[in-house]
């Protein structure tokens, strides 16, 4: 099973593009938030075109979480679902606890995958890659696709247990 993983694009069409090309055909391509405004802490970057992304969108098959940037106004020109600010996902019991990462903290994040049985947890926010296995679960951040605090823009694919980041710069 392939998983795509991608988060806090910001409005980046470019860089989004990117992303889902180099990440190629997966079972499931799942956003962790922040996925057309660039948000006020952030700088008004070259590639930020967040209407031509938000059409870019419309036709992918993609599952999201709310991040702390998305809002209504971003659901309705992507046609997507932007209202859940976690997600269970069971691909053939293998389950995904997905959230942006930014109302809890990394132990509550785990735990509260623990309680709901996850094998992997999934979360954005921070900006900056992380793989690593707590407790037998493992733990995804792809960083970012356009606004790297990690100094790589990134995103990921967890297929069999490995986790690949992919550079975007």
């Amino acid at each position: 099973m392939k998983i795509g993983i991608l988060s806090d694009t910001h409005g980046s069409l470019i860089q989004t593009k990117k992303a889902l090309d180099a990440m190629g055909d997966c079972d499931l391509i799942l956003h962790l938030g922040d996925v057309i405004y660039h948000g006020p802490r952030n700088p008004l970057f070259e590639s930020y075109e967040p209407a031509k992304l938000a059409e870019y969108l419309k036709d992918k098959d993609i599952v999201y979480v709310k991040g702390n940037c998305d809002s209504d106004v971003d659901a309705m020109v992507t046609g997507k679902d932007l209202s859940h600010k976690e997600r269970l996902i069971d691909l053939d019991g293998f389950k995904i606890y997905a959230v942006h990462g930014y109302e809890e903290s990394f132990e509550e994040r785990l735990e509260k995958a623990k309680k709901l049985g996850a094998n992997l947890l999934c979360f954005g926010h921070s900006h900056k890659k992380l793989f690593k296995k707590f407790d037998g679960i493992d733990v995804i951040n792809p960083g970012s696709t356009s606004l790297a605090k990690d100094g790589m823009n990134s995103c990921a694919i967890y297929e069999d247990g490995n986790c690949e980041f992919i550079n975007l710069d």
